[in-house]
This record gives structure tokens, C-alpha cells and sequence, in this order.
């Protein structure tokens, strides 16, 4: 009889472990009390943990979403996979059984409700692989909440000015390894910048090596490099006021993503995060924490 019951047990257990997780729908976020917010881990100044506490610029906003809908933020912490279809179907709408984000190697996956950060744009949303199918047909993108673009920082110790990337054939400068950055540093403008080009794990080690005099001026994300700059206190270091020729697109508008079956949580969400844009508190988070913001093209597009 026991083993019967054993063997009952471990068949229970395996088909519990075979199904997918479930996206959990509006009136299940409402009832439970708690919203799960899809955020990157150690990815400042966005979403990271400082001194054990979720901070950044997404984890207010993700606060704010919480507020919004009379429930309580929960962070749900995301590691980044191959690629972004990876990172939504892992996180928005299927899920994997071997939990990454969870100190119990075996857990369950939890799907987060609504992930942030997410690329605003309609061309990627419509992706087709090669059969033609919609690569994300299984998500929802929505929300635009923020315009990101490439900047450029350097040590006006050693350049007088930045106003074109010609300067970097004769001074060096730091990139994040495997970045766009890197790739356009190295390859561009027949790689006349190759070997002024240095390459770092991460932009803060970028900036560091910048303020030890290794390099002349870094590369990155602009709120990376805001972060920076506001952490170093010094008009020393200054923004590039240059563009990056040849780049493509320098500029994206970022937004949310939630399961396609879940769009009523989704108009929520959308009312909250329009409602912060419109009365200015988005801008007032981020210039809070020290970064600049810009409006997404939606907005820009409709005030004009």
C-alpha cells in the first residue's frame, strides 16, 4: 500500500512539474493583494538590490503601479536569458520549472504579471520567424513610459570637447563588453577607433577605470550614464554633445509587457502609468534619482 502511494506521489509530482505556469489575470492580481513586477536583476540604475532593498528607477515605477491598482508591489526578479523572446516567454507567458531566480534550484517558475522595460516598438512586436509565425504572438506590449538612447560621457581633463566621434582616434575610450557600443567602436569608420576602443564587464567598471585615468570617455545607455556622473560629483566629467553616425536607431522607447490573455490587468497598468507621465511624477522619479527623462514618441507625438 505504501507503495502504491509512493508511486502515486512521484507521478503527482512529475506532472505537476510538466505543466506550464499560469499568467494570473486581473481579478486574481486584485484578490490576491500583490502585483509581481518583472524586473532585471542587478541592472542599475533600473532595477537592482542596494543593501538588500529593491531600488531603481523601474522599482518606483513598479511601486506606483502597485498603488495604483490598491495592491502591494512585489518585485519579481528576472536573470536575462539568450535574448529578449526568451525573457518573455520565461517570464510573461509560459515559464520554465527550473526557477533561476530562486534559491531552491527545483521551485516552481512564477510568471511575473507585468514585466517592465520592455522595447516599445511595432516592428518588433510583429516579428515573424521563418515560417512566418509572429515570434511574440504570445505577449502584449503596451505602456510606453520611457524614451532611452546611446550617450557619451568623458574627462574634460584630458578632451576639451566632444562634439564628434573623430576625437576617439586619438583618445581612448571604455565600453561595456559584448554592447552596441562595442560593436560600432570596433567596427565603424573603417575601424580607425579599434585600438583607442577598451572593453570592461560593465559600464560602472567603465566609468571607474575613467576616473583612474585609463580611458578619456565612456560609452552607455544614457541613464548609466547619468547614474555615474550624479555618483561622481564632479564637473569634471561631462556629456558628449555629439551624435553616433551610422549607428541605426540611437533612440527606443521602452514600455511594459503582459500576457495577451491578461489585457484587462494590462488597461490598468496602462491608466496608472499614463496618469504619472501626464501629471509629471514620471519625470519626478527619475530626475529624483538623479537621471534625465525623456518622453516617449507617443507623447512627443500627440503634444505636437
Amino acid at each position: 500500500m505504501w507503495s502504491n502511494r509512493l508511486n502515486a506521489f512521484v507521478l503527482g509530482c512529475v506532472c505537476l512539474l510538466a505543466l506550464p505556469a499560469q499568467a494570473r489575470e486581473y481579478d486574481d492580481v486584485i484578490a490576491s493583494g500583490y502585483v509581481r513586477i518583472g524586473l532585471y536583476r542587478n541592472f542599475s540604475p533600473y532595477s537592482y538590490l542596494d543593501k538588500g532593498v529593491p531600488a531603481g528607477v523601474d522599482v518606483e515605477i513598479g511601486k506606483r503601479i502597485a498603488k495604483g491598482l490598491g495592491v502591494r508591489f512585489e518585485p519579481h526578479w528576472i536573470v536575462p536569458d539568450e535574448n529578449l523572446e526568451d525573457d518573455l516567454r520565461n517570464n510573461v507567458w509560459k515559464g520554465h520549472y527550473l526557477d533561476k531566480n530562486d534559491d531552491q534550484p527545483l521551485a516552481l517558475k512564477r510568471l511575473a504579471d507585468v514585466m517592465m522595460r520592455v522595447p516599445y516598438d511595432r516592428e518588433y512586436s510583429y516579428m515573424r520567424d521563418s515560417t512566418g509565425v509572429v515570434v511574440n504572438e504570445q505577449v502584449v506590449m503596451f505602456g510606453p513610459y520611457q524614451s532611452e538612447r546611446w550617450q557619451l560621457a568623458y574627462d574634460s581633463e584630458k578632451i576639451s570637447r566632444v562634439s564628434t566621434m573623430a576625437v576617439f582616434q586619438y583618445h581612448s575610450i571604455g565600453v561595456e563588453l559584448d554592447s552596441l557600443p562595442s560593436f560600432y567602436l570596433t567596427s565603424g569608420f573603417q575601424g580607425r577607433m579599434r585600438e583607442h576602443t577598451h572593453h570592461f564587464p560593465s559600464l560602472p567598471l567603465a566609468f571607474a577605470a575613467m576616473q583612474r585615468g585609463e580611458v578619456d570617455a565612456v560609452m552607455g545607455m544614457r541613464a548609466e550614464i547619468d547614474q555615474q556622473l550624479s555618483l561622481a560629483g564632479s564637473d569634471r566629467y561631462r556629456l558628449g554633445e555629439n551624435g553616433f553616425p551610422g549607428m541605426g536607431k540611437q533612440s527606443w522607447d521602452l514600455g511594459m509587457a503582459i500576457k495577451h490573455s491578461n489585457r484587462q490587468l494590462g488597461y490598468a497598468v496602462e491608466e496608472v502609468v499614463d496618469g504619472l507621465i501626464r501629471s509629471g511624477e514620471m519625470a519626478g522619479i527619475y530626475s529624483g534619482l538623479g537621471l534625465q527623462y525623456e518622453l516617449p514618441a507617443f507623447y512627443r507625438d500627440t503634444a505636437n
